[in-house]
C-alpha cells in the first residue's frame, strides 16, 4: 500500500527538479548573483515647476534596494554587480488637479519621474534606459508635509515595482 505513494512522491520530484527554481515573484535573475544601485540623483530642481526634497535621492536609492532585495535572490554590492540600476530623479513637482466653482484647486497631485538605465551583464538584450513615474493626490486643505510619507510610500512602491517588471519580471 506505501508504494505508490513513493512512486507518486518521486514522480513529484522528478517534474519539480525538471522545472528549475520556481520564483513566485516572478522575478528571473538568470544566472546574475548580484546587482548594484548607486544613489539616484536628484536632477528633479532642474526641471520648470519642480520643487526640492531634502534626502529624495536616498530614500528612492534605498527604496530600490529593498525592493530587489526583497523579491530576489540577488545580493547587493557597492560595484560591479551582475545587475546595474542607476539613474537619476528627474521630477518631483506639486499640481493642482481640479478646480472649485471659485477657481481655486480642489486636490493638488505629487508627481514623482525618474530616468532609469539598467544593465545586466549575463544577458545583454535586457539593458534599457526608461524613465517610470506616478503620482499622489490629495486635498487642497491639506498641507504635503501632512501626508508625506505616505504619498512617497505610495509613490516609491508603484516605481520600484515598474522598474522591477521591466527588469527582471517575465510575464
Amino acid at each position: 500500500m506505501k508504494k505508490p505513494f513513493y512512486f507518486i512522491g518521486l514522480i513529484l520530484l522528478l517534474c519539480l527538479n525538471g522545472c528549475g527554481v520556481y520564483n513566485f515573484t516572478g522575478g528571473n535573475v538568470g544566472t546574475a548573483t548580484t546587482f548594484t544601485v548607486p544613489t539616484f540623483q536628484n536632477y528633479a530642481t532642474q526641471s520648470p515647476g519642480s520643487t526640492f526634497e531634502p534626502g529624495l535621492e536616498r530614500d528612492f536609492t534605498l527604496a530600490l534596494q529593498d525592493r530587489i532585495l526583497n523579491q530576489t535572490s540577488l545580493d547587493l554590492t557597492s560595484s560591479n554587480g551582475d545587475l546595474l540600476y542607476e539613474g537619476e530623479i528627474v521630477e518631483y513637482r506639486i499640481s493642482p488637479m481640479s478646480a472649485t466653482a471659485q477657481q481655486t484647486a480642489a486636490q493638488n497631485r505629487l508627481s514623482m519621474a525618474v530616468k532609469v538605465r539598467f544593465y545586466n551583464k549575463t544577458k545583454e538584450d535586457a539593458d534599457f534606459d526608461q524613465r517610470f513615474s506616478f503620482f499622489y493626490d490629495y486635498p487642497d486643505n491639506v498641507q504635503l508635509s501632512a501626508v508625506k510619507d505616505e504619498a512617497l510610500e505610495v509613490i516609491f512602491e508603484r516605481i520600484t515595482q515598474d522598474i522591477f517588471n521591466a527588469s527582471l519580471a517575465d510575464w
